[in-house]
């Protein structure tokens, strides 16, 4: 059994006090002994306004969240999954950069998020993510943490079965899915999309979940969830309030349901 805690948060538009509750979390994660910690998306600024945004955005290395991530977890000695953070990448554009930070404080591994959250809802809510970030393109993995092998996306990824099938061919143990979803798409589609990641994947999926009413004027779904490779949901934080919460997962049902339909290895080539 592996013991996992999720951050559930309400990101605001400051970003020392954010990272502060990045830090107090992975002490209080490993108080109760977890293995691992898992973030939302944005879990360092979560702003909007992009000219204001642009004045707390800094290249990696001067990222406050990051640094206070690594710290706390080399204190506490456990892994971190930083869902993401927006990072200056020097070239006029950001990155919606995860992380994963080892127990000693190391980067164990950096993911651009793909695919870019460019839409108009019904409600009125116009998003255009690739005005200001920069689409990532590669696939990660990480080896060796608590849960195995670990596949890294975020949020918008989940609509886009091609990087799952990657990650599943990957054989991905668990799969972060952090996420800042809205309202409206949440309540349609987030518990629906996330069963059915695990489940193409026969994998855990894990996804720390923005929520509630953030200081931008936004407002997130929350419903952190961790969902088990037979697509049953384990843990469901609500949409109400931030917090922690922990989940115990026994790692040989990964085998378990892979030998019950192997699906992994009866995939066929489809022909264009």
């Amino acid at each position: 059994m592996v013991r996992i805690a999720l951050l559930q948060m309400t990101s605001g538009i400051d970003p020392d006090e954010n990272a502060r509750s990045i830090s107090d979390a992975v002490h209080e994660a490993s108080d109760g002994g977890a293995g691992m910690l898992f973030t939302p998306e944005m879990s360092g600024l979560l702003d909007r306004d992009r000219k204001r945004a642009a004045a707390n955005i800094s290249a990696e290395a001067q990222t406050p969240a990051l640094d206070a991530t690594r710290n706390a977890a080399a204190k506490a000695g456990m892994w971190v999954a930083l869902g993401s953070l927006a990072v200056d990448t020097g070239d006029g554009r950001w990155a919606n950069r995860a992380f994963v930070v080892a127990p000693d404080g190391s980067i164990a591994a950096r993911y651009d998020k793909i695919h870019m959250f460019d839409v108009d809802l019904s409600t009125g809510e116009s998003w255009r993510e690739s005005n200001a970030y920069a689409a990532g393109d590669q696939v990660v993995t990480v080896e060796d943490t608590p849960l195995g092998r670990l596949g890294l996306t975020v949020c918008y990824d989940i609509r886009f079965p091609a990087l799952f099938e990657a990650l599943a061919q990957r054989r991905c143990d668990a799969i972060a899915v952090p996420a800042a979803f809205t309202v409206p798409t949440g309540e349609a589609h987030w518990h629906v999309l996330q069963r059915a990641r695990a489940i193409e994947a026969s994998a855990f999926v894990v996804a720390a979940a923005q929520v509630g009413e953030h200081a931008d004027g936004r407002r997130t779904y929350g419903h952190s969830l961790v969902v088990d490779p037979w697509g049953e949901v384990m843990l469901d934080m609500g949409g109400e309030r931030s917090g922690i919460a922990f989940a115990d997962l026994d790692m040989a049902r990964i085998a378990e349901v892979r030998r019950q339909v192997p699906s992994l290895e009866n995939r066929r080539q489809i022909p264009s």
